[in-house]
């Protein structure tokens, strides 16, 4: 897991305090994080415990939710994206559930996002990721999860590597479109975990995807969200 950015290095020093914003009523406060250079796997610094009562390693730019608002700030982020990508949901070029925990899982089919074997982004479904991101940028209270997934074919070693960059690609469009990048992970899982099998085209097909997690940062339990999707 790491954080992410268009170099794949992210440097963030300091410690910056966010005052909450009195007009949103879902969102109690932000807080700053002095987040380190983050290269590989495994990136950022726990918050200072004396000064902001605990100690979760969270993004400078994230903000954080009280608990019974959460839901309804997950609903919304939900409907929004909804609204922005109707015409990719309907053509099930992009799935998206809302999940027990109140996270939002955003599924990228790949016959929709990429080329066969490749990690280029289709220039057809750059704008899908503009509007994804857009809608992200502006639900600061949760953190991006990215994680890439492919068939069976070829080698398990560079089945992996291409998960990795597929995830890296996705989650640098949603840079692109002004999602902070402390927020920001991604990781690639390759072959290992199929949603079925690789034994047909169509079974293939549904395993080769990338997954978006939007994971809600909660006030007292923001170690919560800075743990990978299983």
């Amino acid at each position: 897991m790491r954080h992410v950015c268009c170099n794949g290095i992210l440097v963030l020093c300091g410690v910056v305090i966010l005052s909450g914003c009195a007009d949103d009523p879902y969102q109690k406060t932000k807080i700053g994080a002095a987040v380190g250079a983050a290269v590989g796997a495994g990136a950022g610094a726990a918050i200072d415990k004396k000064n902001r009562g605990r100690g979760a390693a969270i993004g400078a730019a994230v903000g954080v939710l009280t608990g019974g608002g959460v839901g309804l700030y997950m609903d919304k982020q939900k409907k929004a994206i909804e609204d922005q990508l109707g015409k990719e949901l309907a053509n099930h070029d992009v799935e998206l559930k809302k999940l027990p925990d109140n996270s939002i899982e955003v599924d990228l089919k790949s016959e929709a996002s990429f080329p066969s074997g490749s990690n280029d982004v289709k220039a057809t479904f750059r704008t899908a990721l503009t509007k994804l991101g857009g809608v992200v940028k502006q639900y600061d209270s949760t953190m991006v999860y990215v994680v890439g997934h492919t068939d069976n074919q070829g080698s398990q070693s560079f089945n992996q590597q291409l998960s990795e960059r597929r995830a890296n690609a996705v989650a640098n469009a949603l840079l692109a479109a002004g999602v902070d990048a402390s927020r920001v992970r991604t990781e690639g899982r390759g072959e290992l975990q199929p949603e079925t099998n690789n034994t047909t085209a169509d079974g293939r097909s549904q395993n080769r995807r990338v997954e978006i997690y939007l994971k809600p940062v909660v006030e007292g339990q923001e170690q919560e969200a800075m743990q990978a999707p299983k």
